[in-house]
């Protein structure tokens, strides 16, 4: 491709950024469309991720409101049922609304806490306050019986949040060889929530297509907008449809 053109692209992205495709010493066109790709792919994962996150955070809330008799659960809740980060959590959130001169409500403040805040109900120290027993046996109580206990599904949503930093801080997700594994996992969790939203999820999934077509419509993009000299984009160092940097 066009060397001035691609020397362009490699100052604005940061060369570090696009370094990370081409450690196995990949051409121009290789490493500019192993980035589209997972641009792409991160893409494709944002809407089911943004599925599970709110339906997590929303299941969560009720059953907490539910069980503290006010959406205000946060300040009912007795001491030492939260985390103390959790605890401080709140209290930032609710900074942050007065600062920004926002009328304090449930719905704002539990929009605020981070993804993290939520899916730490599953971890071990919560098995202790009691809470993430209520949670399993109350939002996932239609899970599969083998999965439904707290040391999976600690697992399965910190899987899941490890994928949506990636996706959401527009890091490599490319070369996880597994990754096909992690969106399967993704609607699955999504339906132990809500069957209807995994259906919608599965409805707008583009996901699929887009690891199945690999690299091979970028290259072409890339081939017919960029070719060096006006020409035709040499095919040296060519890669598979679905061919990743190494890991690393």
């Amino acid at each position: 491709m066009n060397t001035d053109f691609f020397h362009t692209i490699l100052d604005a992205l940061a060369a570090e950024r696009l370094g990370a495709y081409r450690q196995d010493g990949a051409d121009e066109v290789t490493t500019l469309s192993r980035y589209l790709l997972n641009m792409a792919l991160c893409e494709a994962l944002y809407s089911p991720l943004q599925f599970a996150e709110v339906a997590l955070r929303n299941a969560i809330h009720s059953h907490l409101t539910a069980k503290f008799d006010s959406e205000a659960w946060y300040d009912q809740i007795p001491a030492g049922k939260l985390l103390r980060w959790q605890s401080k959590q709140i209290i930032d959130a609710k900074d942050k609304l007065a600062r920004e001169s926002k009328k304090e409500s449930p719905g704002r403040l539990i929009a605020e806490l981070h993804f993290g805040f939520w899916t730490s109900f599953f971890n071990g120290k919560h098995a202790r306050t009691g809470i993430g027993f209520s949670l399993v046996n109350d939002i996932f109580s239609g899970t599969p019986q083998q999965e439904r206990n707290l040391t999976k599904l600690d697992a399965y949503w910190n899987r899941i949040r490890r994928l949506r930093n990636r996706v959401f801080h527009h890091e490599r997700i490319l070369h996880w060889k597994d990754l096909d594994d992690q969106h399967s996992d993704l609607l699955k969790v999504i339906g132990w929530i809500s069957p209807e939203l995994q259906e919608l999820a599965k409805t707008l999934d583009r996901f699929s297509p887009t690891r199945r077509d690999g690299l091979s419509p970028w290259m072409e993009k890339i081939r017919k907008h960029w070719a060096k000299d006006g020409g035709a984009v040499p095919n040296a160092g060519q890669a598979s449809k679905s061919s990743p940097p190494p890991e690393g």
